[in-house]
C-alpha cells in the first residue's frame, strides 16, 4: 500500500511556520527504511498496512510531543500483491505522456 499523509501541528514558529515539527515527522519516516518521498504538501510511504500505519503513528507522536494539537490528512492506495508502486505509478503516467 501507498499512504500519502500530512501532519500539521497547531500553531507554529513566530512566522506561523511548521517546518521544524514537520522535519521531525519526516525524520521518523526516513528512519523507518520504507520507500518514501516528501514533497511540498505530503509525505508518501510504501509498505504493508501494519508497518506503514505504525510509521504514521510514530510521526504523529513526535509532532504531538511539541504541539498540543495535531492535524492528520491521510490518503491510502491499498492494492494487495503490488510493491514498488511509489515509482511505478509515476512511471506509467510518464510513459503515457511520451505517446
Amino acid at each position: 500500500m501507498i499512504v500519502a499523509f500530512s501532519i500539521s501541528p497547531s500553531g507554529g514558529d513566530e512566522t506561523g511556520g511548521v517546518s521544524a515539527a514537520v522535519a521531525e515527522a519526516v525524520r521518523v519516516v526516513r528512519a523507518s527504511g520504507l520507500p518514501c518521498e516528501t514533497n511540498a504538501m505530503f509525505t508518501n510511504i510504501e509498505g504493508d498496512w501494519d508497518e506503514v500505519m505504525a510509521v504514521v503513528k510514530q510521526a504523529v507522536d513526535v509532532v504531538a510531543a511539541s504541539s498540543r494539537r495535531v492535524g492528520l490528512v491521510l490518503k491510502a492506495d491499498i492494492r494487495p500483491g503490488f510493491a514498488g508502486q511509489l515509482t511505478a505509478k509515476v512511471q506509467r503516467v510518464e510513459d503515457q505522456l511520451r505517446h
